[in-house]
């Protein structure tokens, strides 16, 4: 199926994605923080971006900007997923350029429905 980049610094949380993904067919590709995760992104030119916030050196929303300035990169959906649920977050990650925002702990059917609505057909 979709070529998903996960994009986070917390071991647990990436596990947990990818067990959730592979289950449903997707393969992945990680990045533990945010400026592997931009570079990642323009090296493998995933079908998605599963991206946190809170990271060490670049953050998700600065990431998030990268990726959707870049001619390269700009088609890829971003899907923020991060422990920051304020709607100024959600406000910001937007114009930044994410598709979605979603709040940990993300449920396993809204994780998959959310991805599904920006994958191609």
């Amino acid at each position: 199926m979709a070529r998903i980049l996960i994009v986070d610094d917390s071991p647990t949380e990436t596990y947990r994605f990818r067990e959730i993904l592979e289950k449903h067919g997707h393969k992945v590709i990680e990045a533990n923080n945010g400026a592997d995760g931009v570079a990642t992104a323009r090296a493998e030119k995933p079908d998605l971006v599963l991206m946190d916030v809170v990271m060490p050196g670049l953050n998700g929303f600065q990431a998030t900007r990268q990726l959707c300035k870049g001619e390269d990169t700009q088609h890829i959906p971003i899907i923020i997923v991060t422990t920051k649920d304020q709607e100024t977050d959600r406000v910001w990650g937007r114009r930044q350029g994410a598709k979605d925002y979603l709040t940990k702990p993300v449920d396993e059917v809204v994780l998959l429905q959310t991805i599904a609505q920006y994958l191609p057909s």
